[in-house]
């Protein structure tokens, strides 16, 4: 049985969208970063984070492997691209918004909102979202003239990329304070929406 380590405020977020996207059977065991280190869960994930993911005594960590996984074996007709081109392209997007996205938005809540006044820097917060907007123009041009990142049907590529860009969602999707990251990008605000909108990902929301 298929069984996720991690909770839905971390990035095993992810993991639990593309288990419920892909209606498949699972244990759902809550377990916080705080408890990542203990003995128990280092033989899941030797570096100490979560998730993990143990299929029939197949263990894998790393929430974009994870997913990238579960669409491979289990999303074949729903997830999962039929065309070599279109899973290089997963592969790609996967990739793009861990190197492009993750770390930029993350300095936003954590500026803003996470840290102790005293510990808040405005201009890193300027910083980092005046340099999301490239990677958000190339996102927003590559929806110029189809739904999603792949063409029409909804994929792991789309899931992927719009869980990293849900951290962005935390405030007026995108708006923290006076930061509006997406006002130039409204192909890729609007694709956002649809994204996370989707029943999976707000069955997610109500998880631990």
């Amino acid at each position: 049985m298929l069984k996720l380590y991690g909770t839905s405020m971390s990035r095993a977020a992810r993991c639990l969208w593309a288990l419920e996207e892909l209606g498949l059977g699972y244990e759902h065991i809550p377990t916080p970063a705080a408890q990542a280190k203990s003995p128990e869960h280092l033989k899941l994930n030797p570096n100490g984070h979560i998730p993990a993911l143990t299929d029939d005594g197949f263990v894998i960590w790393e929430s974009m492997a994870i997913n990238l996984y579960l669409a491979e074996k289990y999303g074949k007709n729903l997830l999962w691209p039929t065309t070599a081109e279109d899973r290089g392209r997963t592969y790609q997007w996967s990739f793009w918004a861990i190197a492009e996205l993750e770390a930029r938005l993350l300095t936003l809540p954590r500026q803003q909102l996470l840290n102790p006044p005293e510990q808040r820097d405005e201009r890193l917060s300027e910083q980092a979202a005046e340099t999301l907007k490239g990677p958000l123009q190339v996102l927003d041009e590559s929806l110029n003239s189809c739904t999603h990142l792949l063409g029409e049907p909804f994929t792991i590529a789309d899931l992927n990329v719009a869980s990293v860009l849900s951290f962005g969602t935390l405030v007026r999707l995108g708006v923290l304070g006076r930061l509006d990251f997406f006002s130039e990008t409204p192909r890729a605000r609007e694709w956002l929406v649809r994204c996370v909108g989707r029943q999976a990902n707000q069955k997610v929301r109500r998880m631990k």
